[in-house]
């Protein structure tokens, strides 16, 4: 008998979690074997768990999807991460697909579509929801995702948590608390994000963040 497909579900909103593992758990073949309510708990719970499959939010406290989903493709390759989102803007579907994703779908699709994402992806193929794919095949065509900024690279993994951590208006005090560094060096960090994005205002972070994808809003 074929094993059942083992599906981590990452969330920070518990009725929508509630809402995918009632949904999952009753699909044949489907196991749902955790849920996390924020990124970190996601990252850690892939590596106890070592799910088929973990369906991840971008936008979530701790730790954005983004760099959930870099860390995972990176320690665990064997997981196919399928980004569920509000977010349908190309810019998203492709950072969640340059970081290890390889699936994508907004949170409006049918629970069949979800099913149907899931048991392509287990079989080595990826999946980007029908609602999208004309809207990204445009934005392909016409080279405007290309066209985006891509200072975010350019950011070390400790610099994206603190430009998370400062733009979901944390002081530099409690990003500290959180990060167990020192105040002073959350503030070298913030000279040096300002430095490689160009931007010299808190408010102008916090706007650059939240179009990235780089914060739990």
């Amino acid at each position: 008998m074929t094993e059942a497909v083992r599906i981590l579900i990452a969330d920070d909103h518990s009725i929508l979690r509630d809402g995918l593992e009632s949904l999952l758990q009753k699909e044949p073949g489907f196991e749902v074997v955790g849920a996390a309510g924020d990124g970190r708990e996601a990252l850690n719970l892939t590596g106890d768990l070592k799910p088929d499959v973990l369906i991840l939010d971008i936008g979530m406290p701790e730790m954005n999807g983004v760099d959930v989903a870099r860390q995972v493709s990176r320690e665990f390759p064997d997981v196919h991460i399928i980004g569920l989102s509000v977010h349908t803007d190309p810019l998203y579907v492709e950072r969640m697909f340059q970081n290890g994703a390889v699936g994508y779908l907004p949170k409006d699709c049918a629970g069949e579509e979800l099913c149907t994402a899931i048991r392509s992806v287990v079989s080595g193929n990826t999946y980007i929801g029908k609602s999208l794919s004309n809207k990204i095949l445009r934005s392909i065509v016409s080279g405007a995702t290309r066209e985006r900024p891509g200072q975010i690279d350019r950011l070390s993994v400790r610099e994206r948590q603190v430009l998370q951590l400062l733009a979901e208006g944390h002081s530099a005090r409690e990003s500290a608390d959180r990060l167990d560094i020192s105040a002073k060096t959350i503030e070298v960090h913030r000279k040096n994000i300002r430095q490689k994005l160009g931007i010299s205002s808190i408010a102008e972070l916090t706007k650059y963040a939240i179009r990235m994808g780089i914060t739990g809003s």
